[in-house]
């Protein structure tokens, strides 16, 4: 049985409400947590490679976002900081090649998904593309994000249950 102490900060929920904490916590002392996840989240994804994740955002992509700019590269990366919150990453590359600036989008998965809930992976795909059109984390962004996956918030906040569970141990 993992017991956290009474004070221990739970930082993947961080800025939620005290009684959200506690019913968090009390599912982590009866070792609930990773079961209640299990049984709502227990289909795991078959997208194993970077060209398999390549291929599964661009699918997304071309439902959602047709007009959007390319991308070229997607891969999973295991130097992100799960820890940090650094959950995904996108980036413009620009560079200058000859009279002509050549600019590249990638998106980066930490590698914790390779192994996470299909819904997870989705919800974080999601995530990062709604960025290819929306820069800030303010409404337009999340509206977008809730167009792509119905379910976004509820998934976030799962997700954040879900990596509370890998931080204490449980498994």
């Amino acid at each position: 049985m993992t017991v956290l102490l009474p004070m221990q900060p739970l930082k993947y929920l961080a800025g939620y409400p005290p009684h959200v904490l506690t019913q968090v916590r009390a599912l982590i002392e009866q070792d609930r947590l990773g079961t209640m996840l299990d049984e709502k989240y227990g289909q795991l994804h078959a997208v194993r490679s970077d060209g398999q994740l390549y291929d599964y955002v661009q699918v997304l992509k071309e439902r959602h976002l047709r007009k959007s700019v390319p991308l070229g590269k997607v891969i999973y990366d295991g130097k992100l900081q799960v820890m940090k919150h650094a959950l995904g990453t996108h980036t413009t590359i620009s560079r200058v090649q000859g009279d002509r600036l050549k600019t590249s989008r990638e998106i980066r998965i930490a590698s914790v998904f390779r192994d996470a809930p299909a819904d997870f992976l989705k919800m974080i795909v999601v995530h990062e593309l709604a960025h290819l059109k929306e820069a800030e984390h303010d409404k337009s962004f999340y509206r977008l994000c809730t167009h792509m996956e119905p379910g976004y918030h509820q998934l976030e906040f799962d997700l954040r249950l879900y990596l509370t569970h890998l931080d204490v141990g449980q498994r």
